[in-house]
């Protein structure tokens, strides 16, 4: 196995590898996720990888354990429900790992008038986005603190900036875990545990498609998009560093500037006339 010596001087917010230590990295079986899993193990942590497709789960364990020798495990859960949650962190008691970083990655978005939109759909998202965020960051955070060590890394999205109309339940979730991290930031200075908001904008990945926005998508100019794999080392990189937002991308900082700063009345206006693509 790898020595945990061998990265610590690696990272600055991140705890050192131990053989009793994981990674827990929810929505790990694509995009943003999956990299973030691939860049922590080949620092030399373990990771559990969670999401509700196993085969990609198993097939990416077995490529991080091949490629940097590291633990990899792998639970199929849906992070909706609390019932789900708690087998899942009885599943990790059982197998003996301690996490130490936590990646919250899974959620997803909607796009259309809202009064058209599936209610039920819209109610999972916010359990999901908001709820499961919450809900892991208080299982894990607390031990953390307790060993002086941990990080957090929370996904939202350059949509938490502004509100954005026909994506109004997606960007609210957002901008509640961005506001959510910020605060938490404050709260753990001092106590060796980081918490960082990841903001990117457009990713190529499977979200537009979960999302049903697609055909936004594709009408999208190419210099708009992120690679996931570069989004994902901007998040590690200022998870490292103990950073409290990272926004990956010039032009995602303009926007997110401009989200907070411009007339909330002339954004909405803008807004109704364009579909968002989101992360």
């Amino acid at each position: 196995m790898v020595e945990a010596g061998r990265y610590a001087t690696r990272a600055m917010a991140l705890p050192p590898p131990s053989p009793g230590s994981t990674c827990l990295v929810t929505g790990a079986s694509s995009g943003i996720g999956a990299e973030v899993a691939r860049l922590l193990a080949s620092r030399g942590h373990g990771v559990t990888l969670v999401a509700r497709r196993t085969e990609r789960l198993d097939q990416l364990a077995g490529e991080l354990r091949d490629s940097y020798d590291v633990r990899a495990e792998t639970l199929g859960y849906d992070l909706c429900d609390a019932g789900p949650r708690e087998r899942m962190l009885a599943e990790l008691a059982d197998r003996g790992l301690t996490v130490e970083v936590l990646v919250n990655n899974a959620g997803f978005g909607s796009g259309g008038r809202f009064h058209k939109l599936d209610q039920e759909r819209e109610v999972e998202m916010v359990r999901l986005n908001v709820e499961g965020v919450v809900a892991l960051c208080g299982r894990f955070v607390p031990p953390m603190v307790a060993r002086g060590q941990g990080a957090v890394l929370n996904v939202a999205s350059t949509a938490a900036f502004q509100p954005l109309p026909r994506q109004a339940t997606y960007s609210a979730t957002k901008a509640f875990v961005l506001a959510f991290t910020d605060a938490l930031h404050a709260d753990l200075a001092g106590t060796g545990v980081t918490a960082t908001a990841l903001c990117p904008g457009p990713v190529k990945t499977e979200f537009a498609e979960v999302a049903g926005i697609d055909e936004a998508a594709a009408g999208l100019p190419s210099l708009f998009w992120a690679e996931a794999d570069s989004v994902a080392e901007a998040a590690v990189r200022g998870l490292e560093r103990g950073r409290r937002v990272v926004v990956p991308g010039v032009l995602n900082r303009a926007g997110a500037f401009g989200g907070q700063h411009v007339p909330r009345s002339l954004l909405l206006r803008l807004g109704s006339k364009v579909t968002p693509v989101g992360r």
